[in-house]
């Protein structure tokens, strides 16, 4: 299994135990620089807007090197 898979197995397991635990509205154990804690909903929202955004880096990358543009 590569590392990748292994962090997508224990971020899904974490994520399991949180929803079971206090679902979406559940805060974080740590607090940002200001103080407050996140809920669980924030920080899932969060690491998709995240993914989406270093996908479409990637995209304009590839883009670059051959040309072709996506859908």
């Amino acid at each position: 299994m590569s590392l990748w898979q292994e962090f997508v197995a224990r971020s899904r397991s974490l994520v399991s135990e949180a929803l079971v635990d206090g679902g979406l509205e559940q805060l974080a154990r740590r607090t940002d620089p200001s103080g407050e804690a996140p809920s669980l909903r924030w920080i899932l929202c969060h690491m998709i807007e995240e993914y989406a955004r270093h996908n479409g880096h990637a995209d304009l990358l590839r883009e670059s090197v051959d040309g072709f543009t996506g859908e």
